[in-house]
């Protein structure tokens, strides 16, 4: 997957354009993404990510980066040997297409408002 583009509450990975948060894989993408606790990350919002064990975590938390993620997230995230890059979302999406162009294994989780 490759993602083309990114403006407030649009995104087109694969020319598809997407109008809600999403998950990006290398191999797919999880459309109508919802967090449990809205701006808010929690363990839980992240099971497929898990599942798949990426080496990186790229979080797009907002146009302005409203979106907060806990201490306790953190911690599970660098428990399971993941490194995590969060920043705004504008500047997250060319880091995601940077890391899969590099064949790393790499997960992006996109809030695509605020």
């Amino acid at each position: 997957m490759h993602i083309d583009s990114y403006s407030f509450g649009s995104m087109t990975v694969d020319g598809e354009a997407y109008s809600s948060d999403l998950i990006v894989f290398p191999e797919k993408v999880v459309a109508n993404w919802r967090r449990s606790e809205g701006h808010s990350l929690a363990p839980g919002d992240l099971r497929e990510v898990f599942s798949y064990a990426p080496e990186v975590l790229v979080v797009g938390m907002g146009a302005s980066a409203c979106m907060r993620i806990p201490q306790e997230t953190r911690r599970l995230i660098a428990d399971k040997k993941i490194e995590l890059k969060d920043m705004d979302t504008a500047s997250a999406w060319p880091v995601f297409n940077e890391l899969a162009k590099k064949g790393v294994k790499v997960a992006g989780a996109f809030h695509l408002t605020c």
